[in-house]
């Protein structure tokens, strides 16, 4: 078992956002190799014995934050660490750096199969052996599997306790989703804990960041069957393909830095805020905003933005 020290309950403050206030729970200070939701997702590896496992074997994109988390883990462990692509920039591979840079560090093995030999959503195929070894512990593209409830439970409690010591009763919690995962498990377990409907309290709204809403949707019921349990889904007003640079993200990130001192993710942050924002009439009470780590990123999309969009500093 992990003796890595996490920083919890996370703290929540008071941010300021043209005017409007909102709470931020800032889970990207749990800590610098698992922060945010990597950390609540893999929170189950972390505090559990697994003696039979050796190797870790996951896919996802190559510059992904789970990825590093998942190379710390697999280091910590002292297991090996297998990591799938369907592809890689040649700029990337010829000059590392970011999430991919230190993961290669820890010791991370990728492999680059083309995504046309075809990805299934229960798991990728990519990343299958011939034979299912006891030894392996598979992870699902960005943690999308049960083991991830045991995290958010404790994210749940510690909301439900914050709101008890703050007297608020509504509280409208927003985050953006890739996999949906953070959000529909706070959701649930949210709605299972809190000591009575009548007397607590909080819903929890998403948006969809990678692909479209009927996307999320089918990653919701993936993992939990009872609709009642999936949260909110708000969707963007404009289509926008993830990872790409478009300077209406990169004006509010900036914002948002000038505004609150707060270092945002480049990828989530900036669609999530967008959305937030753009529906703040139909929130009910006060609201919440889940820092979900993940600046780390930063580190390679930044200069693509500030080469692209020079004008906008």
């Amino acid at each position: 078992m992990s003796n890595l020290k996490l920083l919890l309950p996370t703290p929540i403050e008071n941010i300021s956002i043209d005017g409007r206030s909102f709470y931020l729970k800032r889970d990207d200070f749990i800590h610098p190799d698992f922060s945010g939701n990597k950390a609540r997702k893999l929170h189950y590896f972390l505090t559990h014995d697994f003696p039979n496992i050796s190797k870790i074997i996951s896919y996802g994109s190559a510059q992904s934050n789970a990825m590093y988390s998942l190379s710390v883990l697999a280091r910590m462990r002292g297991w090996e660490f297998e990591y799938f692509v369907d592809h890689i920039a040649d700029f990337l591979r010829d000059n590392p750096h970011g999430n991919y840079a230190k993961a290669l560090e820890k010791g991370m093995k990728l492999f680059v199969i083309p995504a046309k030999a075809g990805i299934q959503q229960d798991m990728d195929p990519r990343v299958k052996h011939e034979d299912d070894e006891e030894n392996v512990l598979y992870v699902e593209e960005g943690g999308r599997q049960a083991e991830a409830s045991f995290g958010l439970e404790i994210m749940a409690k510690e909301i439900i306790d914050w709101q008890i010591s703050n007297s608020i009763q509504k509280l409208n919690i927003f985050l953006p989703s890739g996999t949906g995962t953070t959000a529909l498990f706070l959701q649930k377990h949210l709605s299972s804990l809190h000591p009575s409907p009548f007397t607590l309290y909080s819903k929890v709204y998403t948006t969809p960041c990678v692909g479209d809403l009927e996307y999320l949707k089918k990653q919701f019921y993936m993992l939990e069957s009872e609709e009642r349990f999936h949260p909110t889904i708000l969707e963007p007003e404009k289509k926008w393909h993830f990872s790409k640079l478009y300077s209406e993200h990169y004006k509010i990130w900036l914002k948002l830095h000038q505004q609150t001192g707060v270092e945002f993710d480049m990828l989530y942050d900036p669609v999530g805020w967008q959305v937030l924002l753009a529906n703040m009439d139909i929130f009910d009470g006060e609201i919440m905003y889940i820092h979900q780590g993940g600046v780390l990123g930063n580190e390679s999309m930044l200069p693509r933005y500030q080469r692209k969009y020079k004008e906008m500093g």
